[in-house]
């Protein structure tokens, strides 16, 4: 697959839903990942990220308006030895133990599907960040339905090594707006990753839709020492 500009994805698409890019920085010095949710509704749209040791977790921005927690609040990013988490819900949770007990990142996926929401059954999309030696390579999971049939659970894993500087791949939970709404179709988008995590960090906020973005997360990894920056936006302050 031909290689996009990742600006261009998101600003073509009204509601990519949650999305998460994971790559090597333009200089070739950093491991690089962002995550971001939309909302439509008004409980969807009433959180914000914090951060939480070395990873982050969506919180309610107005707890009196929370209605349904359960599949909005989460942990999103977690950091397990030379992994870093990052996914759609609380799947996070199930990758981080099943990293624990030595499962693979595939295999601890394996007692999970898409979420509950029928009509709509959202995607589960994951992804894990794994950096030693010097050497940092990904990999990216979807767990979808059968076209819509919540019955099936197709389960499909993607994995990088020697990734190229400045590229990445960039997954989400809808290929669009609707009713309901239509799961992500495909293999990950091989899309560019440009600039410092000031600049990228605006390029992807700048590019979410601006009635339906909510927050993000980036964060850049040093491929040699495994430190790390981070940046957070929130549409609510």
């Amino acid at each position: 697959m031909k290689q996009r500009e990742l600006a261009q994805e998101l600003a073509g698409n009204e509601y990519p839903g949650r999305g998460i890019v994971i790559g090597v920085s333009e200089d070739g010095l950093h491991a690089v990942t962002a995550y971001f949710i939309m909302g439509r509704s008004e409980n969807s749209r009433n959180r914000v990220f914090v951060e939480d040791g070395n990873g982050i977790r969506t919180q309610a921005f107005d707890p009196s308006k929370l209605t349904d927690p359960s599949l909005i609040i989460y942990a999103p990013v977690r950091v397990l030895g030379n992994n870093t988490i990052v996914t759609n819900g609380d799947q996070t949770d199930t990758i981080y133990d099943g990293m624990s007990k030595s499962l693979t990142f595939e295999q601890s996926l394996r007692s999970r599907c898409f979420e509950p929401d029928a009509p709509n059954y959202t995607p589960r999309i994951s992804g894990v960040m794994h950096i030693e030696g010097g050497a940092f390579d990904y990999a990216m999971s979807i767990l979808k339905s059968d076209s819509g049939d919540g019955d099936r659970c197709f389960r499909y894993t993607f994995s990088y090594e020697k990734q190229k500087a400045g590229c990445g791949h960039f997954i989400h939970t809808y290929m669009g707006d609707g009713n309901p709404l239509p799961s992500y179709e495909g293999e990950p988008t091989p899309v560019d990753i440009k600039g410092n995590i000031d600049e990228f960090t605006d390029l992807v906020w700048k590019n979410l839709n601006a009635d339906n973005k909510v927050s993000l997360f980036v964060r850049y990894i040093n491929i040699k020492t495994g430190s790390f920056e981070t940046r957070i936006v929130n549409k609510n302050k």
